[in-house]
């Protein structure tokens, strides 16, 4: 008997490192949620401009609900405040299955799991779920089922993260595993769901042998991610309105970055639990305040981290597409979420979560960051132009074309190549079909 010995390198994640991941990826109405549960939460944390001559009696009565039955209740933030206003963001034109085949579409793949992916892309339903089974899917494609099964996992990798799951507790694990989630938020969410809708903290600890602090804090974790995540890809979906996170404007020829002045919580720490921590002789009381102190000095510093980490990005991403900025759409530069993680000295995944859900306001509208970051397309000489500068350009040679003889997508190819964009004429018919522009018979006027 041949025996191996295999080791293994593994990265424990610090709480404190964990819930500034959190923060960090949380949108900005998402975040002024979390902020106002934990402020009943935990009464050590205020937000800055309270009130400081709070009395003694209010702020032992928090403490005293506190340490009841934890029951959590959750209150919208106020964003009537003076400042930026609150801007209305246009529905999003493209659907999911476009979004997906935008990901895969330049992989290298054999044909028959290309065939199978356009069979599980076409199986999902509006919310990003699959009903079909991958037998089924195997049957109506024709594929193999290990092939399908392999074109079903590669579905999984794509974004938006859940999406291609068959059930609410799969589309949940996939994105905690995106997030490197592997303990107790895992573990609830594949055998606690129904308790988790119903606040059954005691029975989860009591099941998990979890602390109550430890299944809350899951549990609100749980409660960030996307039940649905096609849902946002509708037909007639919008996002209402939205406050940007980023700012630019221009200032004696130059762009400047600031954030939002509304958009942000700013919290503290209570100077009365800070004096009671340190005069009181209860252990009891000790404990508690330590451990709501140290979640108190984990959530200011994730808060702080977020906001210096978002400005860094909407700096760089300022400087690298200035002539966007300049010049609108159609001027956007290539650039990848690697590259800018390599100027600002961070892993890209710390990229990808600080974009997440974060919008960017300048003088052609309100974008969210994510649209900055986009595949590259090659030229013959090595050049590279985004997608949305392909689209650009698709839109402004049909714009000018004579509508008695409208360009087809094969003559668009030919203008494009002129410009040194290379792209399949079924490319081309793509991005055209994004746009909603009709193929050529569809646009000739007689």
């Amino acid at each position: 008997m041949e025996l191996s010995l295999q080791m293994k390198q593994t990265q424990k994640l610090s709480p404190q490192m964990i819930q500034t991941m959190e923060i960090l990826q949380m949108g900005n109405q998402e975040l002024q949620e979390y902020v106002d549960e934990l402020l009943l939460e935990n009464p050590v944390l205020e937000r800055t401009g309270a009130d400081p001559a709070a009395s003694a009696d209010e702020l032992l009565r928090r403490m005293e609900w506190l340490l009841g039955d934890g029951r959590r209740y959750s209150r919208r933030a106020d964003t009537e405040d003076a400042g930026m206003a609150p801007v209305a963001v246009q529905p999003r034109t493209e659907g999911l299955y476009e979004h997906l085949r935008d990901q895969i579409e330049f992989r290298n793949m054999s044909m028959e799991l290309r065939l199978a992916v356009e069979s599980v892309l076409t199986g999902l339903d509006a919310n990003g779920y699959l009903e079909e089974s991958t037998q089924e899917l195997a049957d109506r494609s024709g594929q193999p089922l290990e092939v399908v099964a392999e074109a079903e996992k590669l579905i999984r990798t794509l974004e938006p993260t859940g999406v291609g799951a068959r059930t609410l507790a799969q589309c949940l694990e996939l994105q905690l595993e995106r997030q490197g989630e592997r303990g107790l938020a895992l573990t609830i969410v594949r055998n606690h769901l129904e308790d988790v809708a119903k606040n059954r903290y005691h029975k989860i600890a009591q099941e998990t042998g979890a602390s109550r602090e430890s299944v809350q804090k899951a549990c609100r974790l749980i409660r960030t991610l996307v039940p649905k995540p096609g849902a946002a890809f509708a037909p007639g979906e919008h996002f209402g309105t939205l406050l940007p996170d980023l700012v630019v404007r221009e200032e004696n020829g130059k762009f400047v970055v600031t954030m939002n002045e509304v958009q942000g919580p700013l919290l503290r720490v209570n100077s009365f639990y800070q004096r009671l921590l340190a005069e009181s002789d209860d252990p009891q009381v000790q404990e508690y305040l330590t451990n709501k102190m140290r979640q108190a000095d984990w959530v200011v510093k994730g808060i702080e981290q977020r906001r210096t980490t978002l400005l860094r990005c909407g700096q760089s991403i300022a400087a690298a597409q200035e002539e966007f900025l300049r010049r609108g759409p159609g001027h956007l530069k290539p650039m990848t979420m690697s590259d800018l993680a390599v100027e600002l000295g961070v892993h890209p995944s710390t990229v990808s979560r600080t974009v997440r859900d974060k919008y960017l306001q300048c003088g052609y509208g309100v974008f969210p960051l994510s649209y900055f970051f986009s595949r590259a397309l090659s030229g013959p000489e090595g050049e590279e132009a985004t997608a949305q500068q392909a689209k650009a350009a698709i839109y402004a040679l049909i714009q000018e074309e004579d509508k008695r003889h409208p360009l087809s997508d094969q003559k668009l190819c030919d203008l494009l190549a002129q410009q040194e964009l290379i792209l399949a004429r079924r490319t081309v018919a793509k991005y055209r079909e994004a746009m909603g522009i009709a193929p050529a018979a569809g646009r000739r006027e007689y």
